[in-house]
């Protein structure tokens, strides 16, 4: 019987050399609307510049700088003027795992590492993205939003005080070792939960189970069990301003 090592060796020197040179991966900058690039098997980088009508002038593009089995770095550059609606949501989307319904999910194990380099005011936010759905690939009924960093931005809320600031449906929640504020709304086509940091700092090293917010929200806020996980991203919603964001370290799965 041949060794693994014996078969590779009598396999032609190209075939071998293929096998043994590391998979290659689009490091190249992309700047279109809609542009799509793959990160590895696992994840997808998208430029979804969904609200670029909405600015004066502008740009955003975004480039992968490696990929090491499920660990995954990008950078995002984005400038936007005028408009006061999110312009772009470029983000990293994971496409392994989904579809499954929310009670027979185990853990969403994650790590982010990230910094934010700025010109300016800016008006954006970085968080995780998940939408649920009532059958898999369905339309969207939930969004859940993972705030790590809030830049005079704002979450989708039912409720706002006399100061104009958006009322919490829930203050000073523990999860993934990290303070949180609720917020719930609706953005005209589904519900919308975004969990905010309740200091208002920034979170740039964030590592924790996704699954504890879906918990949260299906033991505290009505959240169905029978949905269905159809989208995971990750990312920033950019309004206005100029940054880069750079992550250097992101992973996500679904167990």
């Amino acid at each position: 019987m041949l060794t693994q090592l014996t078969a590779l060796t009598l396999l032609p020197a190209f075939c071998l050399s293929s096998l043994l040179r590391p998979r290659q991966i689009d490091t190249s900058a992309h700047c279109g609307q809609w542009d799509t690039v793959p990160a590895g098997s696992q994840y997808t980088v998208l430029l979804d510049q969904w609200g670029a009508s909405g600015a004066s002038s502008g740009s955003d593009c975004a480039r992968l700088t490696s990929v090491n089995g499920n660990m995954v770095a990008w950078e995002t550059n984005w400038t936007w003027t005028g408009g006061s609606g999110v312009k772009s949501f470029t983000n990293i989307q994971l496409d392994d795992g989904l579809n499954k319904q929310l009670s027979n999910i185990k853990s969403m194990p994650t790590t982010w590492d990230w910094s934010q380099a700025t010109s300016g005011k800016i008006v954006a936010d970085v968080a995780y993205d998940l939408f649920t759905a009532s059958t898999p690939g369905g339309a969207n009924a939930n969004e859940i939003m993972i705030w790590l960093a809030n830049f005079n931005a704002g979450p989708i809320s039912s409720a706002y005080g006399a100061d104009g600031q958006p009322v919490p449906v829930a203050s000073n929640v523990q999860l993934a070792g990290q303070t949180w504020n609720l917020y719930s709304g609706s953005n005209g086509a589904n519900n919308v939960f975004s969990f905010l940091p309740a200091s208002g700092n920034a979170i740039t090293s964030f590592s924790g189970d996704v699954n504890g917010f879906l918990k949260y929200l299906t033991t505290n806020e009505g959240l169905s069990t029978s949905q269905y996980l159809v989208t995971a991203q990750a990312g920033t919603e950019a309004t206005s301003g100029t940054a880069t964001l750079t992550t250097s370290k992101y992973s996500l799965s679904i167990n």
